[in-house]
């Protein structure tokens, strides 16, 4: 997914819905789950640096890595050092910057799934950014990201910039919640998604990518390649998810649902 203009159409689940269901219980003996972090695991914040990481969410990834088996993985837009600035260090599986960063879990080891980025693109932008009031610009290594939340006027003029920049260096153009984001060739989400499963433990499980924005539709469209499913967080708008939660708050409940002990195994498990 390069622009949300190409997103797909709500018609393309049939008739056009009111609404997504609610994606089913986790099924940890069976699924592979993969999240996106910022609209998913912790709430957006005017600024990347001001996300606020709940006390408890290293260990939830830790626990939930554990609970499926291994077939776990947080896929992010982010690059793996800011993410592990923000959360400390990961033993599960990971992939940063759209998927351009790839580590697999119990590894330190980073693949790169893509080739750098040109210099001269991340100077154009920069220079740009400057020119128009400041937007913040956000480097990573295998794109840039250019976020105007505090500048919407300036959005069609950094569309064009971003446009032409785009086709002149052959990169994806991704347009976000209020971000502009260039990236190599094979830094996005659905390659990483496809590239997780097909080695140990992921293959042959149901994967489910859980994202909130237009980024994460590549996944969406790789995971029900796959046969799994996507769930969208936030609002309703035009996706390729067939699940929805209402939000981060939801999430959270979500995946401490599939971390409860089941009743009626316990009960089986039980003495008589």
């Amino acid at each position: 997914m390069t622009d949300p203009r190409e997103a797909p159409s709500l018609a393309e689940h049939g008739a056009i819905p009111r609404d997504l269901p609610p994606p089913s219980p986790l099924a940890p003996a069976a699924d592979a789950l993969f999240l996106d972090f910022d609209g998913t695991l912790v709430e957006i914040a005017d600024h990347p640096d001001g996300v606020v990481v709940p006390p408890g969410l290293p260990a939830l990834l830790a626990r939930l890595s554990d609970r499926l088996g291994g077939r776990f993985a947080v896929v992010t837009g982010r690059s793996l050092g800011a993410l592990e600035a923000m959360l400390g260090p990961l033993d599960v599986a990971v992939a940063g910057s759209h998927g351009g960063e790839f580590r697999p879990a119990g590894s330190r080891e980073v693949h790169a799934l893509a080739a750098p980025l040109p210099e001269a693109v991340s100077a154009r932008l920069t220079a740009f950014a400057q020119a128009h009031g400041g937007l913040l610009v956000e480097p990573k290594p295998f794109s840039i990201a250019v976020h105007y939340r505090r500048h919407p006027d300036a959005l069609p003029a950094l569309l064009a910039c971003a446009s032409e920049t785009g086709e002149a260096f052959g990169l994806k153009m991704k347009h976000g919640k209020q971000v502009i984001e260039l990236s190599m060739p094979g830094s996005d989400k659905g390659s990483a998604v496809e590239r997780f499963m097909q080695m140990p433990p992921f293959a042959a499980a149901r994967p489910l990518f859980v994202g909130d924005d237009v980024t994460d539709e590549d996944a969406f469209a790789a995971v029900a390649a796959l046969g799994g499913a996507g769930i969208l967080v936030g609002t309703l708008r035009q996706t390729r998810a067939q699940w929805r939660l209402g939000g981060v708050t939801q999430v959270h409940a979500w995946l401490a649902a599939a971390l409860t002990p089941d009743p009626d195994l316990h009960k089986e498990n039980s003495p008589a």
